[in-house]
């Protein structure tokens, strides 16, 4: 087979992958794990220790960023149409400056949300995202929103969702300081390594001429995934 028709073939592909990530993540959120919930085996070893616990800490928080799928979808939505590395560095940051605050906040000085709640919001930011990227504010208000600080209030909405689950955990108080910068410099390793993932897929499909026939898609694939975490957590609020 021809090299170069081997590498468009492999190409169109990629739209397609994205998507079907995007739909198992719809799957994802209509299962019992909730957005920010830890796992039962890692609730217990929160509840159990106590003292300075750095490491263990550290892989935490990079297992809740990596398979956290309502993160994953913010940072995909918000790369999306940014091409340049600056660019993605700036609103990365804004987005880690946001979450790592309130989580470190929410923590320290027990401020608690109702998860619930907090969890409902971040699915709004998912669709808000979304929108944004379909232009949709343009067409309907007239302006632009701005967009690094939307990024930057999500950020703070996201680190509330994480903080209001580890208090629920009763974290020990001995180390809690030492042990929660720990987590967040294992949710920022996470952050990285799943924008690493995001970045090759998205390199690919831009190549490819079918990415901007896919992008209304997959923007509407993911807003979709985003009012069902707010469908879903809402109803859990009124059950409960």
């Amino acid at each position: 087979m021809n090299p170069i028709i081997a590498g468009d073939v492999r190409l169109s592909r990629i739209p397609w992958l994205c998507l079907c990530v995007l739909g198992l993540t719809l799957l994802g959120a209509t299962t019992e794990a909730l957005a920010h919930a830890v796992a039962e085996g890692d609730k217990g070893y929160i509840q159990e220790i106590s003292g300075i616990q750095l490491l263990p800490f550290v892989y935490l928080g990079a297992k809740h960023m990596v398979t956290g799928y309502d993160h994953i979808l913010f940072l995909f939505g918000v790369i999306f149409f940014l091409y340049r590395l600056q660019h993605i560095a700036i609103y990365v940051s804004l987005f880690a400056l946001g979450h790592s605050t309130t989580m470190l906040a929410g923590v320290y000085f027990g401020i608690g949300i109702n998860s619930y709640i907090i969890d409902a919001i971040i699915g709004f930011s998912i669709v808000y995202k979304a929108l944004d990227n379909l232009g949709a504010f343009q067409r309907w208000l007239g302006y632009q929103p701005n967009t690094k600080v939307a990024t930057l209030v999500f950020g703070f909405c996201h680190g509330f969702g994480l903080s209001s689950k580890i208090l629920d955990y009763n974290i020990s108080p001995d180390g809690l300081l030492p042990n929660l910068l720990a987590f967040n410099v294992g949710v920022e390793v996470g952050q990285l390594l799943a924008l690493a993932v995001i970045l090759i897929a998205m390199g690919f499909w831009r190549r490819s001429p079918s990415f901007l026939r896919h992008a209304y898609t997959a923007n509407v694939v993911m807003m979709t995934a985003g009012f069902v975490l707010i469908g879903y957590q809402l109803t859990g609020w009124f059950v409960s």
